[in-house]
């Protein structure tokens, strides 16, 4: 059996027994408590990324795993049962062969078993049957049939359906047959996505590192970008200095958008040229250690900015500092009944005395961290310890001028700290690099 020895798994042992903790305070009337919590499945032509929480509570890349975690503390971790074939085909982090006690203990987990009956295959989908959970299943069997007050607890994620759309599938699977488990089941999302937020030092360090891979890659970029290339070009340059400089992939799909391409917010289509007098939009993030950062520059396909093109430019910064310098705990990143303490609002509003409010489309930024779209829920005020974007950003398809600035920035507790700090961001400093 194999781990990644980089990881501390004592981080997520502790955070499991976090989530514990706070339902066993909540549910004091109960025998026993279970929570059920499924990974994702790998797709057969790209590298496996687990579900977020899952990894959150468990520090495992494996495909099809899952988590039973009883309130009693036994914290079991289920594989699938390959038949020892899987690792003729692909490399996995965990395989089950020798050694299995030791890797548990070091993993903070009771035991580590196989989820069923052996599938003959170097690949789990999600198609669900009995004989591929039999383990699993017995195990819930079990707890079924010994306590008679209990609950059950997986993702649900009832505000977002699509979140947790094959967990949740798997999860009625189960339900059919034990069918007395659906009135005690309840959502654990809202907890896990409370404690998603709030950033340790181990997560701050792993996003500020896919953050200056991020600032790389930018510089880049924006010394490849002339007149005659083709947006799919600068993706290759950006995706390429992500390999090399140690990320494992694009955090999303990156966006290079030139011309009228600057005012569609999540283009993806990359094939236009880039044309003399036009802006060009990097909007990219690196992936690290499952960490994204997301950042965006705006640059001239000439290496200058025209008059027009610096003016709205400076807008969109201006408000960018704006954001920044009212940034402090006790706003809203977006809550519509507390304007006055939302940055969303308070950022449109400053647009708008302007005259450009109906230019910027979009929120004015959103948490970091597993996923780029990080959760996190509006309805609390932002705290030490929060990451989230600051982006504005103005679009005028009239004019083909789009132009939008994005940094990551790490809330603390008088204030915010721009995580991206390095990365060139005035009209001046952007000239500058692309004449380097």
């Amino acid at each position: 059996m194999q781990i990644n020895l980089d990881i501390d798994y004592s981080l997520f042992k502790s955070r499991r027994e976090q989530v514990i903790d706070f339902l066993k305070e909540k549910n004091k009337n109960i025998e026993n408590g279970l929570v059920i919590l499924f990974s994702d499945f790998e797709s057969e032509r790209y590298l496996f990324r687990p579900e977020s929480s899952f990894y959150y509570l468990t520090g495992v890349s494996e495909p099809g795993a899952v988590l039973l975690l009883y309130f009693d503390g036994r914290q079991y971790l289920y594989l699938p049962n390959y038949g020892g074939i899987r690792e003729k085909w692909v490399t996995s982090e965990i395989n089950i062969n020798n050694n299995v006690e030791e890797i548990s203990q070091k993993m903070g987990f009771t035991e580590i078993k196989y989820l069923g009956s052996s599938i003959n295959s170097f690949s789990f989908n999600s198609l669900f049957s009995q004989e591929k959970y039999f383990n699993l299943l017995l195990d819930i069997d079990i707890f079924l049939k010994n306590f008679e007050k209990k609950e059950i607890y997986t993702l649900l994620d009832l505000e977002n359906n699509n979140k947790y759309f094959t967990q949740i599938n798997i999860y009625k699977n189960i339900l059919e047959l034990y069918p007395e488990m659906a009135n005690i089941t309840g959502d654990i999302a809202p907890l896990v996505h409370f404690l998603r937020r709030f950033k340790s030092e181990v997560e701050i360090d792993l996003i500020y590192k896919a953050i200056q891979i991020t600032n790389i890659a930018h510089d880049a970029a924006a010394k490849v970008i002339a007149p005659g290339r083709i947006e799919r070009e600068v993706q290759a340059i950006i995706e390429s200095v992500f390999i090399q400089t140690g990320a494992v992939r694009p955090a999303f799909p990156s966006i290079v958008a030139t011309g009228k391409n600057t005012t569609i917010l999540h283009y993806t289509k990359k094939d236009q040229e880039l044309m003399p007098g036009d802006l060009v939009v990097v909007d990219i993030g690196a992936e690290y250690g499952m960490y994204a950062a997301d950042l965006t520059r705006t640059y001239p396909v000439s290496g200058q900015f025209t008059e027009r093109q610096k003016e709205i430019y400076n807008i969109v910064l201006e408000t960018q500092v704006y954001v920044e310098s009212i940034a402090k705990p006790g706003m809203y990143l977006n809550n519509k009944n507390f304007p006055e303490k939302s940055l969303n609002y308070l950022a449109h509003k400053f647009l708008e005395s302007y005259g450009l409010g109906q230019y910027f489309a979009h929120n004015i930024g959103h948490f970091l961290g597993l996923d780029v779209h990080d959760v996190g829920d509006n309805n609390y005020e932002l705290q030490p310890g929060d990451v989230f974007t600051i982006e504005p950003g103005i679009y005028i398809p009239e004019e083909n001028l789009g132009i939008r600035i994005e940094d990551d920035f790490l809330m603390v507790e008088d204030g915010v700290v721009c995580l991206s700090f390095g990365l060139p961001k005035s009209c001046d400093e952007i000239e500058k690099l692309m004449k380097e």
